[in-house]
């Protein structure tokens, strides 16, 4: 059996590769699953990220999904284990970063971890347990209108322990200045207040790489990707093995499709029309009235794409998503998009497309189980956060490059680098 050193369960499939992305640079070798393998890995890897689809579900199922996600790395020798939520630690009053953590730590045996969202390279940072967004505090930026997951509190001592039972404290910028050893240090302070969670200050990558050892003898690791850039080191890993992030030659046809309405893509979605790429609009009250946009959108998509890319879209501006949530409720209006889009998805790659590009974390989900996606090799980074993999699907047997994105990640001219990096690699 190949046995790995590093276990990650991830709450999404964008936050997933993301993670991997990140490790990857640093010089492991990483494979994601979607959803928990049903049999033991049959590949090399230093690593594997076990994506699963539980940020926004009942925190109850979150945790079963998770514990099952840890006995399977578990079993496949992962010696440390790593819960990878958003960098907008998304989430609401009743979880489910707390809840998740709880059942991890109790099934791991350990009396402490840390929660750290920080990714400073895509302008996540944390001070005095304060969560910023670029250069506005994490309320005050577009996620205080996330349609799922609303965070209207930047501080995350007090958001973390409103979801948990065990006591949580921060290990501020002033002990993370001093590097592993201010923050071992640290640690052993709080464990003797009977603080068993920590919120870790980091507002830059040195930062982050050099608290790297301090993180190498707790069992479980709580964060976004951050800190992860710190962590090969720890299985000694160096960064700049090229061969970590090789992937096949490039093929066929190329698409996107778009589902999250962050500020980022919408920008994203704008700067590829205006460029003069064309796109599909996916309207959710249309889909709720019974018109078949699938079939639209793939006939639309048929005689364009074998130009260029195509952009098939649900995205829109805050208003907009509101106006749809008011008249069928939030939960069908998310349903019905990302429905559509997952069939659209499948679609596309049967008339050739095999370059994949995918907004969105909950888009991401559905346009990955439904092309039957098990298992994605992780690639070269397109941006901070966002790498190429690649994937043998059941409607691409010869090979599908597919990049998961979530949405606020990526710079306005995102959808025409990711097809320009791919050609080059």
């Amino acid at each position: 059996m190949n046995k790995i050193a590093l276990g990650c369960v991830a709450d999404d499939f964008t936050g997933a590769t993301d993670l991997a992305n990140n490790l990857v640079r640093g010089g492991m070798r990483v494979v994601q699953t979607i959803g928990v393998p049903a049999g033991p890995l049959d590949e090399a890897a230093d690593c594997v990220v076990v994506a699963l689809k539980s940020r926004t579900i009942p925190a109850a199922d979150a945790v079963a999904q998770s514990l099952q996600a840890l006995k399977w790395l578990q079993a496949q020798g992962a010696t440390q284990i790593y819960f990878k939520y958003c960098s907008t630690f998304d989430s609401t009053p009743a979880g489910n970063i707390g809840p998740v953590t709880e059942a991890l730590m109790d099934a791991l045996g350990t009396d402490f971890t840390i929660a750290c969202p920080a990714f400073p390279d895509n302008g996540r940072t944390v001070f005095k347990g304060y969560l910023f967004v670029g250069d506005e505090m994490l309320h005050e930026s577009g996620m205080r209108n996330h349609p799922l997951t609303p965070m209207q509190d930047s501080n995350l001592v007090r958001v973390l322990q409103g979801q948990t039972q065990r006591k949580v404290g921060l290990i501020d910028y002033r002990s993370v200045a001093r590097g592993a050893t201010g923050i071992g240090e640290r640690i052993a302070q709080l464990r003797q207040q009977g603080v068993r969670m920590a919120i870790v200050d980091a507002t830059s990558n040195e930062e982050l790489v050099a608290a790297g050892p301090a993180w190498a003898k707790l069992p479980l690791l709580t964060a976004g990707s951050g800190i992860a850039i710190g962590l090969p080191q720890n299985f000694g890993l160096k960064a700049g093995d090229a061969s970590a992030a090789q992937l096949p030659p490039a093929r066929g046809l190329r698409a996107i499709v778009s589902g999250s309405c962050s500020v980022a893509t919408n920008g994203q979605v704008k700067n590829f029309l205006e460029a003069g790429g064309e796109g599909f609009a996916i309207d959710p009250l249309a889909l709720a009235s019974g018109a078949d946009l699938i079939a639209q959108a793939l006939a639309w998509a048929k005689p364009r794409v074998a130009k260029g890319p195509v952009l098939v879209y649900a995205t829109a501006q805050p208003e907009s998503v509101k106006a749809a949530q008011a008249k069928l409720g939030v939960e069908r209006a998310g349903a019905l998009v990302e429905l559509a889009l997952a069939g659209i998805a499948r679609g596309l790659v049967q008339q050739g497309v095999g370059q994949l590009v995918v907004a969105g974390g909950e888009t991401s989900g559905s346009c990955v189980q439904a092309l039957g996606i098990s298992r994605l090799r992780i690639g070269p980074q397109i941006a901070p956060g966002v790498p190429w993999c690649h994937a043998k699907p059941e409607v691409a047997p010869e090979g599908l490059h597919i990049a998961l994105k979530s949405g606020n990640f990526g710079g306005p001219d995102f959808f025409t680098e990711a097809f320009t990096q791919l050609a080059r690699a």
